[in-house]
């Protein structure tokens, strides 16, 4: 029969259903012995998140970054804060909404187009808590360009692709259930 052929991976662990979400806990030793191991703070910080969050992976993570860069940079020129209240935390869509709002009333529109992410690097982790802020340095390829009411080009240029660095820092709470990530802080490099 087809159970004969399966064959348990050695030194594999598995949790039942009825295991409680304790047995997995992780403790606040374990965590400050991770990052004494650590050679950075970025390697330490990473290696609490991998602890905390046994789910979480470096690759898969850039990735979905990479999205959510995408779509809150095309929701934010589009006007569209229904996408924008869903991937921003409380303070980070105030000033967005805020930055629509004067546009808005000024009757300008924002075209933006991302070209291509050029570069989407962690370069900060930290766990406090039990809150993952992952921070991550985008170098893109945009076009951007500012329209008043009668369509007029008032900033920017529509054959000019420009490269644009932003450092977005993302969170989560490593005990939900949700696994999307919230965008909580933006700035630039110079800050």
């Amino acid at each position: 029969s087809d159970r004969d052929k399966v064959i348990p991976m050695p030194d594999r662990k598995t949790r039942s259903d009825s295991d409680s979400d304790e047995a997995a806990e992780v403790t606040d030793s374990d965590l400050k012995a991770a990052a004494e191991k650590a050679e950075t703070p970025l390697s330490a910080g990473l290696t609490q998140i991998k602890l905390a969050d046994r789910d979480f992976d470096e690759t898969q993570f850039i990735e979905g970054a990479k999205g959510a860069f995408e779509m809150v940079v095309n929701a934010f020129a589009q006007g569209d804060r229904e996408t924008l209240r869903q991937l921003l935390a409380d303070d980070v869509y105030r000033d967005f909404e805020a930055a629509i709002t004067e546009r808005e009333q000024t009757g300008q529109t924002l075209q933006t187009t991302v070209v291509n992410i050029r570069q989407a690097d962690i370069i900060e982790a930290e766990l406090q808590n039990r809150t993952a802020f992952v921070t991550v340095k985008f170098v893109s390829e945009q076009i951007n360009l500012v329209r008043d009411q009668q369509g007029e080009t008032v900033e920017g240029d529509a054959e000019h692709v420009a490269d644009v660095t932003d450092i977005w820092t993302f969170a989560r709470n490593t005990r939900s259930r949700d696994p999307n990530w919230v965008l909580v802080a933006t700035r630039s490099p110079d800050e």
